[in-house]
């Protein structure tokens, strides 16, 4: 299948203050979030695949299971997953960086999660746990800034939901990007969103 170039805009979000975060509503559906506490290669690239699988997430499609584990094993990284009747639903990444700082670097739903009120709880839990990520790691720093970027590529609902939790765009780009005609979906094979 032919590829094509297709111009890109990126959003740059952040909260300088834990006050600046804003609860999403009661989910439609009951919800567990937990911390996956043992490093799993296995269910990252899992929760990569399945959650950015139709909106073009393929920058860590070409990993080997060790670059997965190397970076999953850093001191502060965490994943959270949500848990819906014992299947998980979505996830966020955390990434603890130097300074203080925090960065979501992937946060999302499962397909068949969207439209009940997960995303913004989810969201909400997510950052909540970025800025308290401190206390669970000894030596670290107090997180002083939880920061976000979403693209146009990305599910339609995510800058607003990262806007409507508190996150302020600092910075926008836009530039092209080579991809494929359609997301390469949860895994070879698999017929991607529309």
């Amino acid at each position: 299948m032919p590829s094509r170039r297709i111009e890109v805009t990126t959003w740059y979000l952040e909260q300088r203050d834990p006050v600046e975060l804003r609860p999403a509503g009661e989910p439609a559906v009951p919800v567990r979030i937990v911390r996956a506490e043992v490093p799993s290669p296995e269910l990252s690239r899992f929760l990569y695949t399945a959650v950015g699988g139709d909106w073009y997430w393929t920058d860590r499609l070409p990993w080997t299971y060790e670059q997965w584990r190397n970076w999953l094993v850093r001191p502060g990284v965490e994943t959270w997953v949500a848990y819906v009747r014992g299947t998980p639903a979505g996830y966020a990444e955390l990434d603890p960086q130097p300074g203080g700082q925090v960065e979501i670097t992937y946060f999302g739903l499962l397909p068949a999660f969207h439209g009940q009120g997960l995303g913004g709880h989810l969201l909400a839990t997510g950052a909540r746990r970025a800025w308290d990520l401190a206390e669970r790691w000894p030596g670290r720093e107090p997180t002083g800034r939880v920061w976000v970027h979403t693209c146009s590529n990305d599910g339609p609902a995510a800058l607003k939901n990262y806007q409507a939790r508190g996150f302020r765009v600092y910075d926008v780009k836009v530039g092209a990007e080579t991809h494929e005609h359609h997301p390469p979906g949860p895994w070879p094979g698999a017929h991607p969103a529309e």
